[in-house]
């Protein structure tokens, strides 16, 4: 998959295109780009995402500006995956907003993109103040050659498949039903924190995440399962401010169930798949008692996981 990241170096060519902030790149946004692999394929067409960067919000109300389900990196490899021929990583402006529907139709969707079809969600709006609909855009594209399809809002599971919806459930812990509408495991990936065994080799079973600025679960503790580099690790995760400890210093700690010690280089990613939510946080009325409480967690975690192995026919 080629990445363009200037809207000038898009070679001309027939394109099948999506256009959208895609945050999360779930099964709605899977099933639309589905179609557009789909239609370029039939027609030897160019199957295309255009996607923003930085998300909109962040230009205009950064006061309200949601994290990110999907960080830029990951999302990419998501397209790569959806089998899309290239992706434009068109860089949002104060300029680029004040551009209306129309000029954005003609301009960038027919005399730069060369589109031939564009598929859309039904609530897809576009140019200055949003003011261009699905079928606003419809109509230009009548008069400027390309076909648009639009999509409903696809339900699963009794919710609605949208960015929304899922920060609402990662914000209250419910990371099964997340990975429900994603169609994958939420993860969130990071260089590990400092002071946790990591010199040449990486050689305590817990790990601390360092900053991350993006979307993470509720405060809690969860089923996790942890990689780091090539190695993956069965693991607990608590994700909060650690209040038994007293003041809250808010982190991601990861206690890692089959640990070995390995090597680690300095560009190591640890990143954390999100299995299922264990339990909130408690403040704990002393050390001991916290210590009791996560040998129940590992234990109800090393369940999970042996049953887990049971059914996909890899523990017998």
């Amino acid at each position: 998959m080629i990445v363009y990241r200037r809207l000038e170096d898009v070679p001309a060519q027939p394109t099948v295109l999506s256009i959208g902030n895609f945050d999360g790149v779930h099964i709605g946004h899977q099933q639309v780009l589905s179609e557009v692999v789909k239609q370029a394929r039939m027609r030897g067409w160019r199957a295309m995402a255009m996607v923003f960067e930085p998300h909109p919000t962040r230009i205009l109300r950064p006061e309200s500006a949601p994290k990110l389900i999907t960080p830029l990196t990951k999302k990419i490899a998501l397209f790569e995956k959806c089998g899309l021929d290239s992706v434009l990583i068109l860089p949002f402006t104060h300029d680029l907003s004040l551009r209306t529907a129309e000029e954005f139709a003609e301009e960038i969707l027919a005399n730069k993109i060369h589109a031939q079809q564009v598929h859309e969600g039904e609530n897809f709006h576009f140019g200055h103040e949003a003011r261009g609909s699905v079928s606003r855009l419809a109509e230009l594209g009548e008069k400027l050659g390309f076909e648009v399809r639009s999509y409903p809002i696809l339900r699963a599971h009794g919710e609605d498949v949208s960015s929304s919806n899922l920060r609402r459930l990662l914000g209250q812990g419910k990371v099964t039903r997340a990975r429900q509408l994603l169609g994958r495991v939420f993860s969130v990936a990071a260089p590990p924190g400092p002071g946790r065994g990591i010199g040449h080799k990486f050689t305590v079973p817990t790990i601390n995440l360092s900053r991350y600025d993006e979307l993470i679960p509720a405060n809690g503790v969860y089923i996790t399962r942890t990689r780091m580099g090539a190695e993956v690790f069965d693991s607990v995760t608590n994700v909060g401010n650690r209040p038994t400890f007293g003041k809250d210093s808010f982190a991601v700690e990861t206690h890692l169930l089959n640990f070995h010690p390995i090597e680690v280089t300095e560009e190591v990613v640890v990143e954390i798949c999100f299995l299922k939510w264990l339990r909130p946080e408690i403040k704990w009325p002393d050390v001991e008692r916290l210590r009791e409480q996560i040998a129940r967690d590992v234990h109800r975690a090393r369940r999970f996981f042996h049953l887990e192995r049971l059914l996909s026919g890899k523990g017998r």
